[in-house]
């Protein structure tokens, strides 16, 4: 249902407190981002949300209407699933390649332009398969360009902000979400566009969205790297997973992430099949711009108040919670009024939790010298829900219990995701 101008010192007394709780506190940029670079990199955000998510949520869907209608929920999840595979072995080691990539562009603008050239182009295909075979391997293929795009982008938070900003820099990442959302939906909405020059639009639009960043802001020169295994991947790999607070924000947002993909990959089948409202279009444009407004407005706040309190885990929590409330509210009473209010409590839920989380995880990396391919294991738990939760739902939507056991399912597994945050102890 989303990293650039002069962003305000943190007070010293929230300075004083990250920095107390940073593990790379001895590795991080001491030299605050400007306001400008926090637009622009707000700005490179927005347009990968529109491109990876309103396909998610409007443009796949009416695609597979098109193409098989019979089994469109079944199709769905096996599309996303087989593109759900994709990321989680490109993202680690998208980030692993990225850390060791010399070149005059610098290492993480290559990555960030290559990739979203790859996405942009993937989308144009996607839109012009006819079958259900052709637009899976297209979307699979696209998960190529956002899992290389990615991996430089989430690197430049660890490369280039300091850590008391940091949560003010992960609200402008996923502030920009929801609204991206409901930008691409109103735009194919209102122009009644085709799936095909849906796709053709997005893809165009984030290229627009990435080229003033790209113009003006420039990496840093790097000594060479050791050439990448596969053996010294695994084994670095593993030496992440194996730092225990770096294990437990991983399980955290993963369930957390699925929890919100739970809740929102099929809302355009459960306003039409079982709520069957008039006019589903527009009900899911409605869902989302409450969604959008009530994120932006929790992402800020959340983002920049956990700097000045230098905390995150209490924030990360509460806005679990809040989502784990949504999914408990539509299981109970399944409407479509009920449903509005559920989208602008799990807009505000997830709006709050990805911008103070983003800044957790930064500071939770073991190794300085390998934040792309670890921050590439974390993007795992944001990339992947979103593709595996249609085939999990899938399986639920058509058992017995339906949509009421798919919202629980989305309230218990919010809830949990607050257990494992509350395991990290190197971080307040």
């Amino acid at each position: 249902m989303s990293t650039e101008f002069h962003a305000p010192a943190p007070v010293p007394a929230a300075a004083a407190a990250t920095d107390a709780i940073a593990p790379d506190a001895g590795h991080a940029p001491t030299e605050p981002v400007s306001r400008g670079w926090i637009t622009l990199f707000g700005l490179v955000w927005f347009g990968f949300w529109m491109a990876s998510l309103v396909p998610l949520q409007l443009l796949l869907p009416q695609q597979l209407e098109i193409i098989d209608p019979a089994s469109k929920v079944h199709s769905f999840a096996v599309v996303n699933a087989l593109a759900g595979l994709v990321s989680l072995l490109a993202l680690p080691v998208c980030g692993a390649l990225c850390d060791r990539s010399r070149s005059r562009f610098g290492r993480r603008r290559l990555w960030l332009a290559g990739g979203a050239l790859w996405f942009a182009a993937g989308l144009a295909i996607t839109g012009e398969q006819t079958t259900v075979t052709g637009m899976t391997l297209a979307w699979s293929a696209s998960m190529l360009g956002l899992s290389a795009a990615t991996a430089g982008l989430t690197a430049m938070i660890a490369d280039r902000v300091p850590v008391g900003q940091r949560g003010l820099v992960s609200s402008s990442i996923y502030g920009p979400q929801a609204l991206g959302v409901v930008t691409g939906i109103a735009l194919v909405s209102v122009f009644a566009l085709s799936p095909a020059s849906g796709y053709l639009v997005i893809a165009a639009l984030l290229i627009v969205c990435i080229l003033p960043f790209l113009a003006r802001f420039r990496d840093t020169s790097y000594d060479a790297e050791p050439a990448l295994s596969l053996r010294t991947l695994l084994a670095s790999m593993g030496r992440s997973l194996g730092n225990r607070d770096f294990a437990w924000a991983f399980g955290g947002r993963l369930l957390v992430n699925l929890a919100n993909s739970l809740g929102v990959c099929y809302t355009l089948y459960f306003l039409t099949d079982d709520l069957k409202v008039p006019d589903p279009a527009g009900s899911l444009l409605a869902c989302t711009a409450l969604y959008l407004v009530a994120g932006v407005l929790a992402s800020s706040v959340a983002g920049v108040l956990s700097d000045r309190l230098g905390r995150r885990r209490i924030f990360v929590a509460l806005a679990a919670l809040l989502q784990a409330a949504s999914g408990f509210l539509l299981a109970s009473f399944p409407n479509l009024g009920v449903t509005l209010v559920a989208s602008a409590v799990m807009g505000a839920g997830f709006g709050a939790y990805m911008a103070v989380d983003q800044a957790l995880i930064t500071q939770v990396l073991p190794d300085a010298e390998s934040r792309a391919q670890d921050l590439g294991i974390m993007n795992i738990a944001a990339v992947v829900p979103p593709s595996l939760a249609p085939l999990i739902a899938s399986f639920i939507i058509t058992s017995d219990r339906g949509y009421p056991l798919l919202f629980s399912c989305v309230g218990v597994a919010a809830t949990v995701g607050v257990l494992l945050v509350y395991r990290v102890r190197s971080v307040r």
